[in-house]
């Protein structure tokens, strides 16, 4: 998407009222893929933690470990993740949108265990802090005249660096580097939003898009804000949620 938005090919001198109202269109339509997103990911969360079948499916009732299945549903968001990435130029809009669905289903299955894990009062807690974070996040990202391309770089180099911390923690198994890890990545992910819903804002002013280009581009922009919500949202659970 970053070529995209410096390439002059897709560049037309449209009035500057017109240009607003191509640009919040699109917005609202990567906001609206999103939310669904959120909602579809929440609602079979939910709904899988209900289940008592399906939770022997993904853990060992006996020890809590994942099973086959449970491996694989915890791993394939990541190839989902890459998959659209990858193919954006060779996917059509259509498989895109379905893969995105289907993405935030199978993440809704292995995120089932925070009901099981925390209290639905701290779950309602943390959603609506993360909802207000990444709002306010959005309006910074949105309306700021200040280039956060640096600024989003940074970033990303902090997400990496969570996620080699994240691997040796993993054999470390220290709480205090668990904690440190949860405070570094409320920060990234709060400014990894800014710097996305600038970027799409960029992408979205793009007036020579044809439709199915602009389709394409409204499914990765929100598959890319979804992503900072619910990584926002687990990190802020790590540090304030209470365990049942």
């Amino acid at each position: 998407m970053d070529r995209l938005t410096r390439n002059k090919d897709f560049e037309l001198d449209l009035p500057k009222e017109q240009e607003a109202s191509v640009v919040s269109t699109f917005m609202a339509n990567v906001f609206l893929w999103m939310f669904m997103a959120l909602a579809i990911t929440g609602l079979t969360a939910y709904w899988v933690s209900t289940s008592t079948e399906i939770l022997s499916m993904i853990y060992r009732p006996e020890t809590g470990a994942p099973t086959m299945l449970g491996w694989i549903v915890f791993l394939s968001p990541i190839g989902f993740v890459l998959l659209m990435s990858a193919g954006f130029h060779k996917l059509s809009a259509s498989t895109l949108t379905i893969l995105f669905l289907v993405f935030a289903l199978i993440l809704g299955l292995s995120l089932s265990s925070i009901f099981l894990v925390y209290t639905a009062a701290s779950l309602t807690k943390t959603f609506f802090i993360t909802a207000g974070m990444f709002g306010l996040m959005a309006v910074v990202g949105y309306t700021t005249k200040t280039d956060l391309t640096r600024f989003g770089s940074l970033m990303m180099m902090g997400l990496f660096g969570i996620i080699i911390a994240m691997v040796v923690n993993f054999f470390l198994n220290s709480s205090t580097l668990d904690y440190i890890i949860s405070i570094i990545g409320v920060l990234v992910f709060t400014g990894l939003t800014a710097y996305d819903v600038q970027m799409l804002k960029k992408v979205g002013s793009g007036q020579a898009y044809d439709y199915e280009s602009t389709r394409k581009l409204v499914i990765i922009g929100a598959l890319r804000l979804y992503l900072d919500f619910i990584n926002l949202f687990l990190f802020l659970l790590r540090l304030f949620g209470n365990r049942r």
